[in-house]
């Protein structure tokens, strides 16, 4: 009965017996590990649907712009065909509606290439070609100092 082992004995009784010792803390290092794998495996399957939306929005976008600009350009033809009739039956005659039409798109016309003009003329005052000057400078020492920063180690 010696050979027996019991409470006793000194011996570690049931499983523990042949498990090596493990480290409390190394059990919490290798849970911390897998906890960040499956972080950054949700952080990566949330950004790819996010740029499969956004890819997704900027041809929606595109196609509604597109929409957009058809829709406005088929109002503004109806509303001057509406413009066209009114001014018919007020003047009496088709081609002096016509005529107004021409004279009324013409001088729309014209103040848009005015305001062009007066535009290009005020970005190409000293204080403005100053400021554009500052603008692009600034950008270009900004976008040199980023090269310099991802390129330093």
């Amino acid at each position: 009965m010696a050979d027996v082992e019991g409470p006793g004995s000194g011996q570690p009784d049931g499983p523990e017996r042949s498990l090596p010792p493990r480290l409390a803390w190394w059990d919490d290092l290798v849970r911390l590990g897998h906890a960040y794998k499956h972080l950054f495996a949700a952080q990566l399957q949330l950004l790819t649907a996010e740029l499969g939306l956004a890819r997704s929005a900027v041809h929606w976008m595109l196609a509604m712009a597109l929409l957009a600009t058809i829709s406005g350009v088929g109002l503004g033809l109806t509303l001057l065909g509406a413009l066209g009739v009114l001014l018919a039956q007020w003047l009496g005659s088709p081609l002096r509606a016509l005529l107004v039409l021409a004279l009324l798109q013409m001088l729309a016309l014209g103040g848009a290439v005015w305001l062009f003009i007066r535009c290009m003329h005020w970005m190409s005052l000293p204080r403005s070609r100053g400021e554009w000057r500052a603008l692009v400078s600034d950008t270009l020492r900004k976008t040199k100092r980023r090269i310099d920063d991802e390129e330093s180690p």
